[in-house]
């Protein structure tokens, strides 16, 4: 997540506009995969007809202990908690919930995380999950799409849909 606090370790949208560049000035032939070495690992993109497909790493969740307060700061109630390297995930009882929260940004930037993913199994026909993703510690309140958000939630929903890690599985986002 590239923000206005600063760099990070992984930009989706750079990744793609890079990509897209490479290929649209024939720089790069667009049979060819896109390949960039960053401070996350190596990153891939991919056309496929008109899209682009992004292979970013995975970024495992761990079981963790909500912080405390978490439920009032996000005005729901945690159905699960955990943590990844950056982020804590927390996922709601449904996507009516995801879609209507209005965190508390003062408090919900006190937390010592970087940000929040807030989540829930999808209810909208053709998706398996929705999100959102707070990070008002590195002021960004609310960023629309977080690629670096989704190398946790993929792997953490392939593990609740019960999907084998090679099955694609298709988020929503979920922005009031």
């Amino acid at each position: 997540m590239v923000h206005a606090g600063g760099g990070g370790e992984l930009c989706g949208h750079a990744t793609l506009a890079s990509a897209h560049i490479l290929w649209e000035t024939n720089l790069l032939s667009q049979r060819k995969p896109a390949r960039f070495h960053t401070f996350s690992g190596l990153l891939t993109a991919m056309r496929r007809g008109d899209e682009i497909e992004l292979d970013f790493p995975a970024t495992p969740d761990e079981p963790a202990e909500a912080p405390e307060g978490l439920a009032e700061i996000l005005g729901a109630a945690p159905q699960n908690f955990r943590s990844s390297r950056y982020d804590h995930l927390v996922e709601l009882e449904s996507e009516e919930l995801v879609r209507n929260l209005r965190p508390d940004f003062t408090r919900l930037k006190a937390l010592p995380v970087r940000g929040i993913m807030v989540t829930s199994r999808a209810s909208t026909p053709g998706f398996d999950f929705v999100s959102r993703f707070f990070g008002p510690a590195v002021g960004v309140d609310e960023d629309p799409v977080t690629g670096s958000a989704h190398c946790c939630l993929g792997p953490y929903w392939s593990k609740r849909l019960e999907r084998p890690s090679w099955s694609p599985i298709r988020p929503r986002r979920a922005a009031a």
